[in-house]
């Protein structure tokens, strides 16, 4: 027997790494002894992929450092004038519209899911998916249709005046739909699936033998719902109202074209027309602060709450099937919130649109959907491109500090957009200054503004904004990978970028797709970052919308809302296939 000769090819082989424990830590396999033994070496020779994750995980926490040291240190404080004059207001109608907005949210959502898991009436399969379509249409999109559908010169109203022979507005009294109540229901409208999903998927989950017992005890199903189905349910519901309430704050086409002065109207009065970017700074770290307070209060609900299953095997709740009057109410209570979700602001817009087909051909739509299809697609591959990339760092990594940066950097998607815009463009405009500077002083030629004055800008607050749904997204997709799979890439010879290009990205490539698609939608959807960060003479479809309803011209705003709104739906009916 010759041992040496027989093991020396393997000794000589190129791809064998150095040892398991190393085999391991470059596939993302860490074990913390060996972190303890690398951790001087891997400080002198840093992992290029570990330094790009957090350089990415910097850039995405960028806005909102920016936001919080403008915020601290202002170059004129007018922080004493806002809260004597304006503040106050901002604050309290943006509390009283989140908190009227996540209430009807939470009724609508629960009673709408509760009913579609417990009970089989007419249409209740249908309402199953056709209640996550008012995703689709953008809050602002329901405000401009509710306000021509009820208006004075509205269909509702006219046609009441005909039927009782009213000549006037003084014959009669009709409620002010410009007004926080009409915010709030547009709002609900539009953002009650988010509770009703979650909700949905609660109730689901729920064992029949709880309901069993309930039963048992003389529970009548009202009683049921409040006293065990509810309770089981309530961590959902209340991370549903939290996204509901998050999304409100960040809204800013409803609120404005109703006229309802909250904070983040606050930022663009402030900075645009008093031309003071340190208070803009200032009413934008409020904002923050109740963005933290309701992650901190969403997770503080759901850190006491325990559930414990009896036996091994869940039995899932047979549907009762309602008849008569019971099964009318639970029909109406679904059909509610659908119309006014959805029903009601597609048709206005989609009768709009189609009574006025010239519209249909101006320039000025076509280069508003051109631009929209350019900042949205760049944004969308730029901020999935990242993400594969932070999240594939982040697993070879295997260190504390990236790992700790990872959920951090999802924040971007719970900041409103104005808040992002403020903490993007006023570092990018001294960046912009002090390149353009330089190239002058260095080459006698004027580039201009090189970032703010074009659509990078744009680019980047999407790509940051929208981090986390593709964050999310490949991070759940790679962890279901079998760590053999690139263990044996890295034995066989292939280099981490290769592993990631071979074997991670063929078998995420359905949840990459998904990223790319949700991230482009909510782009396109996306109105108060694009308000404040566009350049000049810059427009994309949500501007459009905004800027001709603003102008009481919903006929040349119709074609832009209906392009915006079947983009929506696009991701809706993605995410209805995936929520089966």
């Amino acid at each position: 027997m010759r041992p040496a000769k027989a093991i020396a090819p393997l000794r000589a082989s190129p791809p064998m790494l150095d040892s398991p424990a190393r085999m391991r830590h470059e596939c993302g396999m860490v074990d913390p002894s060996w972190n303890s033994r690398m951790s001087l070496s891997g400080l002198l020779r840093p992992n290029p992929w570990s330094l790009g994750a957090a350089l990415i995980a910097g850039v995405v926490l960028m806005p909102i450092l920016a936001v919080i040291w403008l915020a601290l240190t202002p170059t004129e404080n007018i922080w004493g004038h806002l809260v004597s004059t304006t503040l106050p207001r901002y604050l309290r109608n943006s509390l009283v519209l989140m908190s009227g907005t996540g209430l009807l949210s939470a009724l609508f959502g629960t009673a709408a899911a509760w009913c579609i898991v417990r009970y089989r009436f007419p249409g209740a399969r249908a309402f199953e998916w056709l209640l996550l379509l008012p995703l689709g249409i953008p809050a602002y999109v329901g405000a401009y249709a509710l306000v021509d559908f009820l208006e004075y010169a509205g269909p509702v109203q006219t046609r009441l005046r005909l039927l009782f022979g009213w000549s006037s507005a003084r014959d009669y009294w009709f409620p002010e739909i410009r007004s926080m109540g009409g915010a709030i229901i547009v709002l609900a409208s539009a953002l009650f699936p988010y509770v009703y999903l979650l909700a949905r998927a609660a109730f689901r989950d729920q064992s029949a033998q709880a309901d069993e017992v309930a039963r048992s005890l003389g529970a009548r199903s009202w009683r049921r719902f409040l006293s065990v189905g509810l309770p089981l349910a309530r961590p959902a519901v209340v991370a549903g109202t939290a996204i509901v309430m998050m999304e409100t704050i960040n809204d800013f086409g409803t609120v404005d074209y109703f006229a309802v002065q909250t904070l983040t109207t606050g930022i663009f009065t402030t900075w645009l027309e008093a031309n003071n970017a340190a208070g803009a700074a200032q009413i934008a770290s409020v904002i923050l602060g109740l963005v933290v307070f309701l992650i901190l209060a969403e997770k503080a609900s759901r850190r006491r709450i325990r559930t414990y299953a009896v036996t091994g095997k869940l039995s899932p709740i047979a549907p009762v099937r309602l008849r008569g009057a019971r099964a009318g109410a639970a029909t109406l209570l679904c059909a509610l919130p659908f119309t006014t979700g959805f029903v009601l602001p597609f048709g206005v817009v989609a009768s709009h649109a189609a009574s006025n087909m010239d519209y249909w051909r101006d320039a000025s739509l076509l280069r508003a959907t051109m631009n929209t299809l350019f900042v949205a697609g760049t944004a969308a591959c730029l901020t999935v491109a990242a993400a594969l990339f932070m999240v594939y760092g982040v697993r070879l990594s295997g260190r504390r500090l990236p790992q700790a940066l990872l959920p951090i950097t999802t924040i971007g998607y719970a900041a409103p957009g104005a808040v992002l815009a403020v903490g993007i463009l006023l570092p990018l405009a001294a960046l912009d200054q002090r390149v353009a500077d330089g190239i002058l002083a260095l080459t006698g030629w004027d580039p201009g503004l090189i970032l703010t004055g074009t659509s990078a800008a744009l680019i980047l607050a999407y790509s940051l904004r929208f981090f986390a749904i593709a964050q999310g997204a490949a991070d759940a997709a790679m962890s279901q990978i079998p760590k053999s799979l690139p263990l044996a890439a890295r034995s066989l010879g292939r280099t981490r970028g290769r592993t990631l290009v071979e074997i991670y990205l063929p078998l995420i490539r359905g949840s990459t797709l998904s990223a790319l698609l949700l991230v482009f939608v909510d782009c396109v959807k996306e109105l108060p970052a694009t308000l404040l960060l566009r350049p000049f003479n810059f427009s994309t479809l949500s501007t459009r919308v905004y800027e001709q309803a603003s102008l009481e011209n919903l006929g040349d705003a119709s074609p832009a809302a209906i392009l915006v709104v079947l983009v929506g739906l696009a991701a809706v009916l993605l995410l209805a296939r995936s929520s089966r």
